[in-house]
């Protein structure tokens, strides 16, 4: 009798409890996995069935009943017999395969039924890819005609649209509007070469025909745009403009104004070349960077103008501060030789020492210096070499090595100390202090500006109390020279800032006025550039030079990232 508490007949009940379960799971396992492969081989089954239906044989049927010329008679005969590979061979071999998975599943061999399910998929792809790829191509043929003749409808439209479009404005294509109409005649012919195709079912050249037809009213669209442009650019903007350019350069050159580095003669021959090659180019409507081209040259005689403006403008400024520099010169000079002609009553006087006669003797030698640049500088502008732009550079460069000597001497003259020097200096420098005050108020006067900023106005006044403080303390007996030299100092410090900001505001003011002028002519096309404009004319009449300025740069540099470069010309800096 078997004891159902004994720990060994436990222990073998368990460890067949336990087996049966791994035997009950291995079965489940098993059917499991027959099912899944079972459902794969009809999956497999049921797309080798479609194989079967496929449409090609009705769509060969179509090409077939308009079989009329050796071409297609080709491709026909080709997709017959890839066709009957498919039926006769390809089809066929996925049937046996199928059986061979089903034998091997009924078999239980489940790694050999996974091979060659894998297997049936790639050669069901392969060959689900050839039919479909064969079916494309007979689409291809058999849905040509309605494509073709969808496409050349819109084609025909556009053709339309663009001729009627060419008509309206013919005039405006002059010379060239025999060539743009025989262009129209040759597309024409196209349409009539794709009916012709379309007649005789040669449908592989049907795309050759839409592409070319595509490809010259691509072309036409650039004609009918840029045509008109080029017309009135090459005979009538662009040769007034040299006309005016060339006025205004004999005008001046008769004027001895020196324009020979802007090489206006050369560029406007080159340009005259250019335009020729163009006019050659569109007879044959080859127009390829012709419009751009023709801008550049356009925005080229517009900058002359500007150079022309910045020449006279810097020929009566040369003028001016030569004509400044000089009596400033002159002075110098006069201080000069009155401190050399005393220097050795100065030295036994004021027993000055080897240090302050040394500096004396600098300045005088610097002088020295300036006088023969000077001289110089008037034998150039006498021969008319250089232009007014480069001469303006020139006096400004001896005006500041001149004011550096000035501060020499006055240094030199603080140093010796002398009441007499310390006065007729003061006395220099008022005048040449009521120089640079009637200079800025003219530079002012001189551009009609709308509104001159309340700040200018204080300024204006400071400087002129700060120079009547001058004019009271030289009026004083005794003068104090300490109260006196403050004086002097205060005056000048505020005139030169006053100068310096005259010239601010009327750089800030041209340049600001010259970016509104340069984009008037976008004004038109782009509203944005409009807008913007408006609001820098706005700051303009309200005295807000700068930034009318920047706000007019920051919209054009959107169009013309050089705007900056053509407006620096402007800077009177």
């Amino acid at each position: 009798m078997i004891n159902l508490n004994d720990p060994r007949v436990v222990a073998i009940i368990s460890l067949g409890a336990t087996l049966l379960s791994i035997i009950t799971m291995i079965i489940i396992i098993r059917g499991r996995k027959k099912r899944v492969m079972k459902r794969a081989i009809s999956a497999l089954e049921i797309e080798k069935n479609k194989l079967a239906s496929s449409p090609i044989v009705p769509e060969l049927a179509k090409v077939e009943s308009f079989l009329n010329n050796e071409k297609l008679e080709v491709m026909y005969n080709e997709w017959s017999e890839r066709l009957k590979d498919i039926k006769e061979n390809q089809v066929p071999n996925l049937s046996n395969m199928l059986l061979e998975a089903e034998y091997s599943l009924k078999q239980k061999d489940y790694k050999s039924t996974i091979y060659k399910i894998a297997k049936l998929e790639m050669e069901l792809y392969k060959v689900k890819t050839n039919s479909e790829f064969l079916l494309g191509e007979i689409k291809e043929i058999t849905n040509s005609e309605s494509k073709s003749r969808s496409a050349i409808t819109k084609y025909r439209a556009s053709y339309r649209e663009l001729y009627e479009k060419f008509l309206s404005s013919k005039d405006a294509y002059g010379k060239f509007a025999g060539v743009v109409q025989a262009q129209f005649e040759v597309i024409a012919k196209r349409f009539e070469d794709f009916e012709s195709i379309m007649d005789n079912n040669e449908f592989g050249e049907v795309a050759t025909i839409i592409n070319i037809i595509d490809e010259l009213l691509k072309h036409m669209e650039i004609v009918i745009e840029e045509v008109p442009s080029i017309v009135l650019l090459v005979f009538n903007v662009l040769p007034k403009r040299m006309e005016e350019i060339a006025t205004i350069y004999n005008e001046m050159t008769s004027d001895n104004y020196p324009l020979d580095y802007l090489n206006v003669e050369e560029n406007v021959t080159e340009a005259n070349n250019k335009i020729k090659d163009i006019i050659t180019r569109t007879k044959s409507l080859n127009l390829q960077d012709s419009l751009y081209e023709l801008k550049i040259l356009l925005d080229y005689f517009d900058s002359l103008f500007i150079d022309f403006e910045n020449e006279k403008r810097a020929r009566a400024s040369y003028n001016d501060k030569l004509s400044s520099f000089k009596e400033r010169l002159d002075k110098m000079n006069e201080v000069i030789n009155e401190i050399n002609s005393s220097m050795d009553n100065l030295t036994n006087i004021y027993n000055l020492n080897d240090e302050k006669i040394s500096l004396i003797k600098e300045v005088s030698a610097s002088l020295d210096k300036i006088n023969e640049n000077y001289k110089v500088l008037n034998d150039h502008t006498g021969n008319h070499t250089f232009a007014y732009s480069q001469l303006l550079g020139e006096v400004e460069g001896l005006s500041k090595e001149l004011g550096i000597s000035e501060d020499k001497l006055d240094e030199s003259l603080n140093e010796i100390g002398t009441m007499r020097d310390d006065e007729v200096r003061a006395r220099h420098q008022l005048e040449e202090i009521k120089m640079v005050l009637k200079e800025s108020k003219d530079k002012m006067r001189e551009y009609n500006l709308p509104v001159i900023p309340n700040n200018y106005y204080i300024e204006l006044k400071e400087a002129s109390l700060a120079m009547n403080e001058i004019v009271r303390e030289l009026e004083k007996k005794p003068i104090t020279i300490d109260v006196l030299n403050t004086r002097v100092d205060t005056a000048r410090d505020l005139v030169l800032k006053l100068y310096s900001r005259t010239n601010e505001i009327l750089k800030y003011a041209r340049m600001s006025e010259a970016a509104i002028v340069y984009g008037n002519r976008y004004r038109s096309s782009l509203s944005e550039i409009n807008k913007h404009l408006n609001i820098s004319e706005q700051l303009f009449y309200k005295g807000e030079y700068k930034k009318s300025l920047a706000n007019t740069v920051n919209i054009l540099k959107t169009i013309d990232p050089s705007i900056t470069n053509r407006l620096s010309r402007l800077s009177l800096e």
